[in-house]
């Protein structure tokens, strides 16, 4: 299944990470639920909740489910164990191949970053294991912004990185944070649905 994009004469090219680049998503949601069953998580972290929640920061995830459940887990301990469960099964991942093809015929042609919500290490070790780290010289996670998604900020510093007004920018994503963010950014985006992995 081809990638669709709009009829626009982009000038650079954002990509998200887990569940658009890389099939990550599944392997996301196992670590949460262990990390989540060895913080004695008195709820369960459904499918749905984990899709419902991408893009977000993990710890943001966690203070999130706090609310909705009334529970008071710790969002550091359980996104430090959570992305310890998934560091370990990074060799397993698989590329988006659509979205991986796509970004292989811009690159060189065109600006490409990528922006995620998951941490520097886990995103840089995604794309090395799947051959993908040499397209994108430019990289943003919550680290580098003081708000992640829905919030626009890592796309507008993405923009700035590659030197392209946010209106010329194309964001590619699969979790309503992030389409929510490139709105806000004043950014077209094209939505990856879980069918195309």
């Amino acid at each position: 299944m081809p990638l669709e994009t709009p009829d626009h004469p982009f000038q650079g090219f954002i990509f998200d990470c887990d569940g658009t680049l890389v099939d990550s998503m599944p392997l996301h949601h196992l670590a949460w639920v262990e990390a989540l069953r060895q913080h004695e998580a008195p709820f369960v972290f459904s499918e749905d909740d984990f899709y419902g929640s991408a893009g977000m920061k993990e710890q943001d995830v966690v203070r999130q489910l706090n609310k909705r459940h009334g529970t008071s887990l710790d969002p550091v301990s359980v996104d430090e164990l959570k992305m310890e469960i998934f560091a370990k099964r990074i060799p397993e991942l698989q590329i988006v191949r659509p979205v991986a093809e796509f970004a292989k015929s811009m690159h060189g042609r065109f600006p490409l970053a990528v922006a995620s919500g998951s941490a520097e290490p886990t995103v840089r070790a995604s794309l090395e294991v799947t051959g993908l780290i040499d397209l994108f010289p430019i990289i943003i996670t919550p680290e580098r912004v003081k708000h992640g998604k829905p919030a626009p900020d890592m796309f507008l510093l993405a923009a700035e990185l590659m030197g392209v007004p946010p209106g010329e920018c194309l964001v590619l994503e699969d979790g309503n944070s992030g389409l929510e963010a490139a709105k806000a950014a004043g950014m077209q985006s094209v939505f990856i649905p879980r069918s195309l992995r």
